[in-house]
């Protein structure tokens, strides 16, 4: 077929969006024939083939159900938009247990602040369900791949998590910037802080702001928790989704400033080996682990690798791994 995996991920390289639809659609699929042309994909937009890391910015959103994620996306997207940067959206979404799809629509949730929805015709946008199956962290299996290949293409690709609480922190080895969201008066500050959530967050996110008071209040808990763990630096915005927006400009800003100041090189390698020590287990489960000596010894496995590979390659190293026998 003309749109095989090498020749799809070699358009994402040349950053024809165009190709991102079909592009997600075989990451997504399950066939056997699916995951070898994946790999040939992942292959075309790994930093090998890049000469070095994707130049788009992979900002992760979590939070608390019902803390407003997708319609501060939604002014997010608007704002990106007018800057003229071009973004893909990943919206993890909860399963239907009858089909094992994903709930609610591609576009159903995210939308135009001023006409409540976005234009189809803007190829710039790119917005995606994806069911979370059975994962507990979040996300679904496609995801990470997903993010990093469409990285190659858009300047910005946002991955929202299905929101399931204090498990998401899977999203830590997807994402370049994680913003975490809450919302005033709900009592997720001391919750964070209870959980470990509050380690996970590269920019803390307080909705509704035109509320005042019980924003500022929340604002001020949340960087109180932040003082107790030692962080003075993760900054506590408050910003407000409806129009006129207030805060998203500065929202904004923050990301960039995370990603400016990050070693993007050395966060995604260790997204790419956290990924290929996931998929392996999740291919092969406890058996196949302890076959390569476990967890350490998959990790130090993969430390001696090129770091150039992507997840595929990092995989198929695993699977080399496996004594005669022990991993069939």
């Amino acid at each position: 077929m003309s749109d095989d995996g090498a020749a799809l991920g070699a358009r994402l390289r040349e950053r024809d969006l165009s190709a991102a639809p079909a592009a997600l659609n075989l990451l997504e699929s399950a066939t056997a024939q699916a995951r070898g042309q994946s790999a040939a994909l992942l292959r075309e937009v790994s930093p090998r083939a890049l000469g070095g890391e994707a130049p788009g910015h992979v900002i992760g959103i979590t939070g608390p159900p019902g803390a407003g994620k997708s319609t501060l996306l939604s002014a997010l997207l608007h704002a990106w938009r007018d800057r003229e940067q071009t973004v893909a959206v990943l919206a993890v979404d909860p399963s239907s247990r009858r089909s094992g799809g994903a709930l609610l629509g591609d576009r159903a949730r995210i939308t135009h602040p001023g006409t409540g929805e976005f234009d189809a015709a803007d190829h710039g946008v790119l917005i995606r369900s994806t069911a979370a199956g059975e994962r507990l962290g979040g996300l679904a299996w496609p995801t990470r791949a997903a993010a990093h290949a469409l990285a190659a293409a858009f300047d910005v690709v946002v991955v929202e998590t299905v929101g399931v609480g204090q498990a998401e922190t899977e999203i830590v080895d997807v994402a370049d910037t994680v913003a975490v969201v809450v919302q005033p008066g709900s009592g997720d500050a001391l919750q964070f802080l209870k959980s470990g959530i509050m380690e996970i967050p590269d920019v803390l996110v307080v909705t509704k702001a035109d509320l005042g008071l019980p924003a500022t209040r929340t604002r001020r808990d949340l960087s109180a928790s932040l003082r107790s763990l030692g962080s003075r630096s993760t900054p506590v915005l408050a910003v407000s989704s409806l129009t006129p927006a207030q805060g998203i400009g500065d929202l904004i800003a923050a990301l960039a400033e995370h990603r400016a100041g990050l070693d993007l090189p050395a966060r995604r390698l260790q997204a790419r080996r956290a990924g290929a020590l996931t998929d392996f287990v999740a291919e092969r489960g406890a058996r196949g682990l302890r076959a390569v000596g476990g967890r350490q010894a998959a990790m130090d496995r993969l430390a001696e690798q090129d770091p150039g590979l992507g997840v595929p390659a990092l995989v198929a190293v695993l699977e080399a791994s496996i004594g005669a026998g022990d991993g069939a």
